[in-house]
């Protein structure tokens, strides 16, 4: 896996008063590794942008300010649900030996047959939940895809890397090829009104989603469920 140095600033505001990083174009977020104390930073948007912007997992060679370095891993990103830009990052420390728990980010690769006829490619995770020593962390999980047929899918468990522990449910899909949905249209009823024939149509009902309140970054105040 490849390293990516990220040189960040030891802040002393922390809650609100992080807000004016902000303002100076300067995304807050904090260091953390069992067994030492927690560190609050600071980085630019352009420092981090090949951390968030990728679909690779880095080892991160963190380098403070005041000359301490850490190597660590993006553990979680948050960000500002209108214009969606960063507002706060978390940054894990790992030990050489320690077997930790990270997120891969799946790629696929090919054009499926069952896309060729007709039918639509499901892309329904993204990431795959692991547990590995640092030095066998994959940047990414490759999925060849090129095979899958009409209703073909690939699980969890069809997923196979050495030294590297998946801990999602193994039936649970990763991608699939699913037919195309059709639309039926019924005939009117004898003695319907033309309106009525135009607008007899079966459509396919969306499944309701349901709203969730997102974690306040520091700083912020929590942003309530819609309903």
């Amino acid at each position: 896996m490849s390293e990516v140095v990220l040189n960040a600033t030891v802040r002393q505001e922390t809650g609100k008063a992080a807000n004016r990083l902000r303002k100076d174009d300067k995304i807050p977020g904090i260091y953390y590794s069992r067994g030492e104390e927690n560190i609050n930073v600071s980085a630019t948007p352009l420092s981090m942008k090949p951390l968030i912007y990728t679909t690779n997992t880095h080892l991160i060679s963190l380098k403070l300010d005041n000359g301490v370095s850490k190597i660590c891993i993006l553990r979680d990103v948050q960000f500002d649900p209108i214009t969606d830009r960063p507002v706060h990052f978390d940054l894990q420390g790992i030990k050489e030996n320690e077997e930790l728990t990270v997120q891969i980010p799946v790629v696929l690769l090919g054009s499926p047959k069952g896309v060729k006829d007709g039918g639509t490619l499901q892309f329904i995770m993204h990431k795959v939940r692991v547990a590995c020593l640092p030095k066998y962390i994959p940047e990414h999980i490759e999925l060849n895809v090129a095979e899958l047929g009409m209703n073909d899918s690939i699980h969890i468990r069809d997923i196979k890397i050495d030294n590297v522990k998946i801990l999602d449910n193994e039936s649970a899909a990763v991608v699939a090829v699913v037919p195309p949905t059709i639309i039926k249209e019924e005939v009117a009823a004898p003695g319907a009104t033309p309106d009525a024939a135009a607008t007899a149509v079966t459509a396919v009902a969306e499944p309701e989603v349901i709203a969730k309140g997102k974690k306040p970054a520091e700083g912020e105040t929590a942003t309530p469920a819609k309903k």
